[in-house]
């Protein structure tokens, strides 16, 4: 498919802060008069408890954007499970053609696009297609959410490795929470892991998402992490 102009928000993990970061970029976006789709392409762990609303529905609100939750993220299950096997267990088969159709249909929703992946870039959608092959399919600028403390520079380098092995484009490294007094290991991870990935990294601090529409966050530079890849000539 023809990339639109749009994001693919990566993490090193699962919990690592993709959602609140995939909402402050659409929310800044949207605040500066940008038409916002956003696309997750599949949500686990309705049931666990939580008392947040669902990934894709925070997505939703913090774009302002007018998509159907099927829009926004057509599969959705309950357990906390990896996609293919929370699937699986639902009797659900993803294609990988299907995600992509959903993904096309999400971007022409809007002016520009954030998409959200699943857990880290190796999570597989189905059991053959992973996160990543659907970020190369999409053919979007990446940006990494990434833990502040102790373990990130290993994590969020091999992360980084993963995407420009498969011809990734990686903007930036986003660390969060970053925490209002952060400590000497919080100042060296982050300037160690823009020196050896050769990135810039900024910090989001901790944020409610419910808010972010009405309190977007104007200190990331999304503008300069957002482009249109250009369409390359056919062999």
């Amino acid at each position: 498919m023809r990339p639109s102009a749009g994001l693919f928000v990566a993490g090193t993990d699962t919990a690592v802060g993709k959602t609140v970061l995939a909402c402050a970029i659409a929310a800044t976006l949207s605040a500066r008069g940008r038409l916002v789709s956003v696309f997750k392409p599949v949500v686990t762990g309705l049931a666990d408890g939580q008392d947040d609303p669902p990934d894709h529905e925070r997505l939703r609100a913090a774009a302002r954007s007018p998509q159907s939750p099927a829009g926004v993220a057509p599969y959705r299950f309950d357990p906390p499970l990896s996609p293919h096997l929370a699937a699986e267990e639902a009797g659900v088969i993803i294609a990988p053609h299907s995600l992509r159709a959903a993904a096309r249909a999400a971007a022409a929703a809007g002016e520009v696009v954030v998409v959200e992946g699943v857990g880290g870039l190796m999570v597989p959608l189905t059991p053959d297609y992973l996160v990543r092959d659907l970020a190369v399919d999409l053919g979007l600028p990446v940006v990494v959410a990434a833990r502040p403390g102790l373990g990130t520079i290993s994590h969020t380098l091999m992360t980084v490795e993963c995407a420009r092995a498969a011809g990734l484009d990686v903007r930036a490294v986003v660390l969060t929470p970053w925490p209002g007094e952060p400590a000497q290991m919080h100042l060296s991870n982050r300037d160690t892991i823009s020196r050896l990935a050769g990135l810039q990294v900024a910090t989001l601090p901790e944020l409610d998402t419910r808010r972010l529409a009405l309190d977007p966050q104007p200190q990331l530079p999304v503008e300069r992490w957002v482009a249109r890849p250009p369409v390359r000539a056919a062999a």
